[in-house]
């Protein structure tokens, strides 16, 4: 995807974008006070009390990293659209993971029929979702009624420090190093939601990179600003002290 064009970037030059994997480790999940519930659930496993667990949260909040990590923990499988009916035919205990469950447009007889010989016999099942189930898009309230008995975590940022520790995971996945200081001043001045930190992360590493420079504050500027004029993103009216980053 092509950046938008900037008065002071030079034309023509193309940017080599590095590809970087996320790191979705247990000892890579940042816990916070936002979703530690969530977590301990997870971490709880195989001894949990009920057998389906539903994590709610918006876009990029940590849902499908804790799935990663219940399926690294548990043995689970990821079930695909057309795969629900199937799965509760076979029966028996593999735990299955049913991300999106609010969005992906599931067969809601399969997924009450899941769910059903889940809470029969024990079967751990993990939900993923980004709304609450009363919004859920459902033709009837069979599904809805089996998914309310579901252990619910909502997963939430609840700090500075956690949107902080975010860039410096996100960062860190780049292997790029960011001066502590241009992180405190994006997260004083961007739109506090987990996924805005995810593209604006992306955003800077591609700046930098176009620039070929280290990620500098008029950088980290330059990115608030584009996503303000996107829509996605607060104004920064206050500066650092006239501090020269370049």
């Amino acid at each position: 995807m092509a950046l938008p064009a900037s008065p002071d970037e030079p034309r023509g030059q193309l940017t080599l974008e590095l590809g970087h994997t996320a790191a979705q480790g247990e000892g890579d999940f940042l816990v916070g006070e936002g979703n530690a519930l969530a977590h301990g659930r997870i971490m709880a496993f195989p001894h949990w009390p009920d057998p389906v667990t539903l994590l709610i949260g918006p876009a990029k909040s940590g849902k499908s990293h804790l799935a990663r990590i219940f399926a690294d923990r548990s043995g689970a499988r990821y079930a695909g659209k057309g795969d629900l009916e199937a799965l509760a035919a076979e029966g028996g205990v593999v735990p299955v993971i049913v991300e999106d469950v609010d969005r992906l447009d599931y067969d809601e007889a399969g997924l009450f029929h899941l769910l059903n010989q889940s809470m029969r016999e024990q079967r751990p099942i993990l939900l993923t979702a980004r709304e609450d189930i009363a919004n859920w898009p459902l033709a009837t309230d069979d599904v809805r009624s089996r998914a309310r008995r579901a252990a619910a975590y909502v997963l939430e940022l609840t700090d500075d420090i956690q949107l902080s520790q975010m860039f410096v995971k996100l960062f860190g996945d780049r292997q790029v190093k960011v001066d502590p200081r241009i992180i405190s001043y994006l997260v004083a001045r961007m739109e506090r939601s987990a996924e805005e930190v995810v593209i604006l992360a992306d955003l800077i590493d591609r700046l930098a990179l176009a620039k070929g420079t280290a990620i500098t504050r008029s950088i980290a500027a330059d990115a608030l600003d584009r996503r303000r004029i996107a829509g996605g993103g607060a104004s920064h009216e206050q500066d650092w002290d006239n501090q020269d980053d370049e």
